[in-house]
């Protein structure tokens, strides 16, 4: 008789906030227990955001920390992040007529330069090309 592994119903949701405690830290995570009892992990990717050398820098064994469900897998695995904890939301000011006029003329300008000095180059290439001699040709004794 087959038994079949059961997979434990998670308690909780993506996008929780959720309390736990670092138990073990590996090269690229650190496993955690939520205060649901269940586990989860902490990629190294989601540890901050900025760069993470080691996962030590960042987490300590038994630290309580707060982190978000990012994922659950359908083996029930818990995938959580600290950096959507710190996650700032991204707020967009409206384009208004003078941001729209100034980028245009910042683009007419940017254009001007480049094509003076697009000019310049062409220029000082055909003049030194007018004073070299052709390759190939013999010197006159």
């Amino acid at each position: 008789m087959v038994e079949e592994k059961k997979v434990e119903t998670s308690s909780v949701r993506v996008g929780d906030l959720v309390e736990c405690v670092v138990e073990q830290i590996m090269p690229y995570g650190a496993f955690v227990r939520l205060s649901t009892g269940q586990k989860g992990m902490v990629h190294i990717s989601e540890l901050s955001f900025n760069f993470v050398k080691k996962v030590e820098d960042i987490l300590t064994l038994q630290q309580n920390i707060k982190a978000r469900v990012i994922k659950i897998d359908e083996k029930g695995r818990i995938d959580l992040s600290l950096k959507k904890v710190e996650e700032r939301p991204m707020v967009q000011a409206p384009i208004t007529k003078e941001d729209k006029d100034s980028f245009e003329k910042k683009m007419a300008s940017f254009l001007k330069v480049s094509e003076a000095k697009i000019a310049d180059l062409n220029s000082k290439m055909n003049s030194s090309k007018s004073g070299k001699k052709k390759p190939g040709g013999k010197p006159k004794n």
